[in-house]
């Protein structure tokens, strides 16, 4: 098992819980000395560049490939085909739109290899997917669904790091920077952080989410077939300003010389040790059908970035075990919502009955009352629980 970016935050982590659970990995980078300090005295394989690491695939042959090395959608594609060619399993940790749809239309490709590629393997897919797939599961296709992600996590002191600021620069230059939603079956732009939500959650916290194009939209609609998606996060503020400068962000960021000089510099910012904002981070869906019925599910888990790594080493463990199917799939859709329990989390949701008129409003972002000027909210009662 071959771990892409060994030497960086998530692959460290990744190789540590493949160690625990009695697994050497391979630690595959650019700086050998970096590496080898994570490897522990594992194997390790040094490279120069993403044609390189491709190239080491094809020749070494591993039976899985976990890439951690952003940004996912320069990356995954030469790496999937890679890992296919070398009759290896794939998974990634991509999170945003154009990445998720680029690995999964590789789907034919996967099936016709007999291996299994899957992406989004972390917090933001994974854990809404699976609420998604929980409330979907033995239903016809739903009409509306909002997912919204509400993540925790701890913050370790020391440099941002270039790949998670070369993920998030280029996915405003690729085109992440407007707001995407489905609607009537089709990607479509809207405003970016627009949509927004007032959520309480089950332990009684209140947060706002705004809609963000991250790649649990794409798993969103996939796991529930709904014409009309959303998906939202409580990651980004909700001022009506931020939807006019992003979008010049974005198109700055498309020269070359300036996206590069950006991602730099961003991968020198040094973080500041914190503690999680929250206790629990939580994956919420609302889901409504043709006839009426709106159900509301959430996923309870805790610091946002352990879940990830939990969900990257699980999966990898399952398709080195041969557990795997031929295809291209988001974690839930390959494994099922079991996968996100046995990665620590816990489900519970609740069911409302009537038309769903004001729920719609939360679930798809469109409030249909009029003169509102605060976001519609969804109630979670405690009482409901399962």
């Amino acid at each position: 098992m071959w771990v892409l970016g060994g030497s960086g935050r998530s692959g460290r982590a990744i190789a540590e819980e493949l160690r625990a659970g009695g697994l050497e990995p391979v630690l595959v980078g650019r700086d050998g000395a970096r590496l080898a300090t994570a490897a522990r005295g594992g194997p390790t394989v040094v490279v120069g560049s993403i044609a390189e690491m491709a190239a080491a695939i094809r020749r070494e042959r591993p039976a899985v490939v976990v890439n951690t090395v952003g940004p996912f959608v320069r990356t995954a594609e030469p790496l999937v085909a890679a890992a296919l060619a070398a009759g290896a399993h794939y998974l990634d940790l991509a999170n945003d739109v154009d990445a998720a749809t680029a690995t999964l239309s590789r789907d034919t490709a996967a099936r016709e290899a007999g291996r299994t590629v899957v992406t989004g393997a972390g917090f933001g897919v994974t854990a809404t997917e699976s609420v998604v797939v929980r409330l979907c599961r033995d239903e016809p296709a739903a009409t509306a669904v909002r997912v919204d992600m509400v993540p925790s996590v701890e913050l370790v002191e020391g440099p941002l790091g270039e790949a998670i600021a070369a993920s998030v620069l280029e996915g405003f230059a690729q085109g992440g920077s407007p707001g995407r939603r489905y609607r009537d079956g089709r990607l479509v732009p809207t405003r970016f952080a627009g949509d927004p939500l007032r959520l309480r959650l089950p332990d009684g916290e209140q947060v706002t989410t705004v809609a963000m194009p991250f790649g649990e939209l794409v798993a969103a609609q996939r796991a529930s077939r709904a014409p009309d998606v959303v998906s939202a996060t409580s990651e980004v503020p909700s001022s009506p300003l931020l939807g006019l400068i992003v979008p010049v962000i974005g198109a700055i960021l498309r020269l070359g010389r300036v996206r590069r000089f950006a991602i730099r510099r961003v991968a020198g910012l040094r973080l500041t040790a914190r503690p999680r904002p929250r206790e629990h981070s939580w994956a919420h869906a609302s889901v409504e059908w043709s006839d009426g019925r709106v159900r509301e599910g959430w996923l309870r888990l805790g610091d946002a970035q352990a879940f990830t790594v939990s969900v990257a080493a699980e999966v990898a463990r399952r398709l080195l075990a041969g557990d795997g199917r031929p295809g291209a799939f988001t974690p839930a859709a390959l494994f099922g919502p079991g996968l996100a329990e046995t990665c620590g989390g816990e489900y519970r949701d609740q069911e409302r009955a009537g038309t769903g008129a004001d729920s719609v409003g939360g679930a798809t972002g469109t409030t249909r009352s009029s003169g509102a000027k605060q976001p519609p909210t969804s109630s979670y009662p405690p009482a409901t629980r399962s």
